[in-house]
């Protein structure tokens, strides 16, 4: 059954779902409970999506301490090898050297991974932005070991996926293996690929998940028009990419109406509609209740 909200006195009720957030990050020490906070009074629930086993650990953690709260644990494939340095996610002063080049424990993320709150795999994929033959090879290894995982405990995927400059590449290698590997379905998360590539994952059964990119770019407008409603989400990915009129700030979960006002734009629906079917969608591909 979908989840249903607002039976406690002085609850608001949930009207929105982020469907990927990183409140538990060091860009918000200090505040991570008021960032929840400030996200259930816009009416809005979170899945607070894991990078490595410290963020994921933090996501649990974090959600267990609010109703309206999830998580999703797993590796980056950024975080599979060691390069990768952003004092949002990990912070500054040395504690957070750069990416320590996580080799995926595969114990350790099971036993996280069966916690009641912990509702998705990831974010995992590939991400050849910044790619050479090395960390491709160690992007797949982790991806195919977060695939197995997310079978074992018949938890979805959160997929990152950033192909290089001008390609869809990340996109054609993620679909391979998950197509041959995955029992289960999942999110692409952010995504950024043109129609043709998003016609192959809808075709796997995977949503699309959009953020306020969309409020200050018409890159994305194509893809999001002919994606079928009840297969998007809405995301934040904060605190990064903070929608209009709010730019330049660090990027909140409360702000999930701007995104969702976007899609309906773009989709020329009503907002309710685009709202209340977005909602459904992550109470299915999320099975939260």
């Amino acid at each position: 059954m979908p989840v249903r909200w607002g039976t406690l006195p002085g609850q608001n009720s949930m009207r929105y779902f982020d469907a990927h957030t990183h409140l538990q990050f060091v860009a918000y020490e200090g505040d991570h409970d008021a960032a929840v906070e400030r996200a259930r009074e816009a009416g809005v629930g979170v899945n607070l999506v894991g990078t490595q086993i410290d963020t994921s650990r933090a996501a649990v953690a974090l959600a267990h301490k609010h109703e309206e709260a999830w998580a999703t644990i797993g590796l980056h494939p950024v975080h599979t090898t060691r390069s990768y340095h952003d004092t949002a996610e990990l912070g500054k002063g040395g504690k957070e050297f750069t990416s320590r080049g996580e080799v995926f424990d595969a114990n350790a993320y099971e036993k996280l991974g069966r916690d009641p709150k912990v509702i998705a795999i990831g974010e995992c994929g590939l991400d050849y932005y910044r790619n050479d033959p090395i960390t491709a090879a160690a992007q797949r290894h982790a991806l195919m070991a977060q695939i197995d995982l997310a079978n074992r405990l018949k938890k979805p995927l959160m997929l990152h996926v950033r192909p290089s400059k001008g390609s869809q590449d990340a996109y054609r290698d993620a679909l391979a293996l998950v197509e041959s590997s995955s029992e289960v379905k999942g999110d692409v998360h952010f995504f950024a690929g043109n129609w043709d590539t998003a016609k192959q994952w809808l075709d796997l059964g995977f949503t699309l998940s959009f953020t306020g990119v969309l409020t200050f770019t018409h890159d994305y407008d194509e893809v999001v028009q002919h994606t079928p409603l009840d297969m998007l989400l809405s995301e934040t990915d904060a605190p990064y990419i903070t929608p209009v009129p709010h730019r330049g700030t660090r990027n909140e979960s409360a702000y999930i109406p701007l995104v969702v006002q976007a899609i309906a734009r773009i989709k020329k629906l009503p907002e309710e509609e685009v709202r209340l079917q977005l909602l459904a969608n992550a109470e299915r591909v999320f099975g939260l209740k």
